[in-house]
This record gives structure tokens, sequence and C-alpha cells, in this order.
């Protein structure tokens, strides 16, 4: 079968860096579902993982980590999901991506497709609508359904694949304050048409910004880009007793005595969490996204899918992946119909 993988670990510019292959198509056991992969997207996970380092495939290594398709077979474990039946995911991190034709993916994390969206739009959704969900409903702890109403939430990287979703969740379902960072008029009016309440220039000092429109502290911070440069202004900005999520990886200790004497939280959301360490609660994510495909047929929520290309090969990918670290997409980039 088609496949984009990589044996070496290279720039992006580099032809080599992912490649065309042709690989075995693999069999569904267990609990798997085999599923011809018609739509995926890209992610910064996916530069992460791609980025250049001292370190060589023997066999193609295949990213990707979201997608939309169609089940082939079932394994005999199966109980969910049926041949014929259209899902989308974003995967295990653990285990070869969704960048090949077909792909097994444990039916557990595994969500119906929104039957209003086509599979481009579809393959937009699954690992940043799962990380926004557990990030805001989880790890920050706040009501889906509109117990907290009124509270102030900072979204910082608004335009964002995660700050797509997460601002129409935040104000759609838990009827939240929504201030939004944005720094272009392009991405501005993107955070807007998704329902912020207040855009916030994440170029400027968070602190100073949330000031300058009536805010001197507020109750949650969602932190998608850049949480060591941000970080002095997170903890300013966090109101007494708040808590602050944050899905990138800090480089440098962060000074958690800042924290201190607010008494405020910081927690982590990496969604991978659950099917890496198999946890017993890992079928709360194949729930989670028929919630998202509900909310997205009765019009709650919209795709955040702003840019297709076709057809998916390494040559397209290359462009996306590009794309992806200049910092400059907005919402999501897919690529759809294998050549």
């Amino acid at each position: 079968m088609k496949a984009v993988g990589l044996t070496q670990y290279l720039p992006i510019e580099n032809e080599n860096s992912l490649r065309d292959v042709e690989i075995e198509r693999p069999v569904a056991k267990g609990n798997d579902l085999l599923v011809a992969v018609k739509a995926i997207s890209v992610n910064p996970v996916d530069t992460k993982v791609r980025s250049p380092k001292e370190q060589t495939e023997a066999q193609p290594r295949i990213l990707g980590w979201d997608a939309a398709g169609v089940v082939i077979e079932t394994g005999e474990k199966v109980t969910t999901f049926k041949p014929g039946d259209e899902v989308y995911y974003a995967g295990d991190l653990t285990r070869p991506g969704s960048n090949s034709e077909f792909q097994t993916v444990d039916e557990k994390i595994v969500g119906y497709k929104p039957r209003n969206l086509d599979f481009a739009a579809a393959a937009a959704l699954p690992l940043t609508s799962i990380t926004a969900w557990e990030a805001l409903f989880e790890r920050l702890n706040i009501s889906r359904n509109g117990a907290d109403a009124g509270k102030s939430i900072l979204i910082i990287n608004g335009a964002g694949g995660v700050g797509s979703i997460a601002i129409q969740l935040a104000k759609k379902l838990a009827k939240l304050e929504v201030i939004a960072t944005a720094s272009r008029p392009e991405t501005i009016a993107w955070c807007q048409k998704l329902g912020a309440d207040k855009i916030v220039n994440h170029r400027h000092h968070l602190a100073e910004e949330i000031a300058k429109i009536g805010y001197e502290t507020v109750d949650y911070i969602l932190c998608l880009n850049d949480t060591d440069g941000h970080w002095q202004a997170i903890a300013q900005s966090i109101k007494p007793q708040g808590t602050i999520c944050s899905v990138v990886e800090n480089k440098q200790p962060l000074s958690m005595e800042l924290l201190k004497s607010k008494s405020a939280g910081l927690v982590w959301e990496l969604m991978f969490t659950r099917s890496m360490y198999q946890t017993e609660d890992m079928a709360q994510q194949g729930k989670l996204l028929n919630e998202v495909s509900q909310l997205i047929e009765n019009g709650t929520l919209i795709t955040t899918c702003n840019d297709i290309v076709k057809p998916i090969n390494a040559h397209n990918l290359r462009q996306v992946h590009q794309r992806i670290e200049q910092g400059s997409a907005i919402g999501k980039i897919v690529l759809a119909n294998w050549s």
C-alpha cells in the first residue's frame, strides 16, 4: 500500500525528510479496526517527531495523527464498529500513523465521522478536539453544561488548530467570556468568527494586553504556544485560585513560586496520554469524538479545516509540514485523496 514515511530525521527542505514508500498493508486483530484512510491533517506533533536528530529507522516510520476514513475490517474483539462505517480519530503516538492508505487503530479511540462533513473537513478535527476538550473540561475542570458561565478564559494562540476548537467549546458549551490571542488581521477575524469575545495581541505583554480590555486577571488560561515566553505574563494574569493548562512543553525551568501566593495551579494536557499508557478510561476519547460529531451535526460547532491540499503524497506533505513549522497556518490544513 502507499504511504509517506521517513528513515532519517532531516530538515523538511530535504526531499528525503518525507518520502513516498510502499509498505505492507496491516491486518486488524483484537480491538483494532482497519481503516481505509481518505483524508489526514497535520499537527505540530508531526513536525516535532520528524525534526532533525541523530537517529535512523531500519524500516520507514509512518507519521500522522489525524485521519478520517472507512472501516474495512474489524478485529475479533471489536464490538462497536463494522465494515463500511465512516470514522475519524487521532490515533496513538506509539503506533504507525495515518500517513498511509490503510491504518489499524484501537476502536476505543475512534469516533463516528460527522455525517454532515466530508472526509477532509472531518480529518481536521480529532486531535485538536480531543486536546481542547480534555484541557477545558477535564484538566481545568470547567463545566461543559454552563455552570461556570460568565467566567473568563484566556486562550493563547486562538487561531491555531487547538485554539480554533477551544474557542468554540469555551463559548458555545461552557458559556465563558473568551479572550483569544491573535496578531494579524486574518487571525483576528478567524477568532472572532469562531466566537471569541475579545482579542489581544500575543506579540505584546499579555498581562498589559488584558488590562487594556478591562481584565485585571482571568479565571482560566489555556496556553497553546510558547509556555516559556509567556510564563511571566501567565503567572501575572491568572486569578488567585485560578488554573492554567498548557499543551506546550517548557524548555527552561518555570518559576513555580510565581503561583504560590495566588494558590494557582498548573496542569498539563497531552491527548496521547490515554493511549500511550492504556488507561482504564481510554474509551473516553471515542465517546468524546462522538459528542463532537453530534455538536457538528446540530450546528453548535463548525469544522476548523481552512485549507485542503490534494493529493496525499510526500511532496505535498513536506509543503504542509513547512507551513506548520513557519507558524503561519490558520485553523487546520488537510490533505485528501491518494495519488
